[in-house]
């Protein structure tokens, strides 16, 4: 497996949807080791802002706040499973 990197679209703690989101993440991607790196787009720090500009380029439109992109492809918009999650991933390497 070639190595994953997942980016969640995170507004901040305030945000449940957001919150939850990383979470589902977290613990997807712990069960493939150092095969997946993940990091949360803070929006409010100036290199997430930056980040989520470049995500949104690629779109053609404003990148879902809170999303999950999967080697810098929008894969989840709404929060998915840890299995569904970790099915994503998955897919990414096949």
């Amino acid at each position: 497996m070639s190595e994953v990197h997942v980016e969640v679209i995170y507004e901040g703690d305030h945000c449940i949807p957001c919150v939850y989101m990383a979470n589902v993440v977290e613990v997807a991607t712990a069960k493939f080791d150092r095969e997946v790196r993940w990091n949360k787009v803070v929006l409010r720090e100036k290199a997430g802002a930056k980040r989520f500009y470049e995500l949104s380029n690629s779109l053609g439109r404003p990148a879902p706040i809170p999303s999950i992109f999967i080697n810098g492809k929008l894969c989840f918009n709404t929060t998915p499973s840890v299995e569904e999650m970790e099915a994503a991933i998955r897919a990414t390497n096949e």
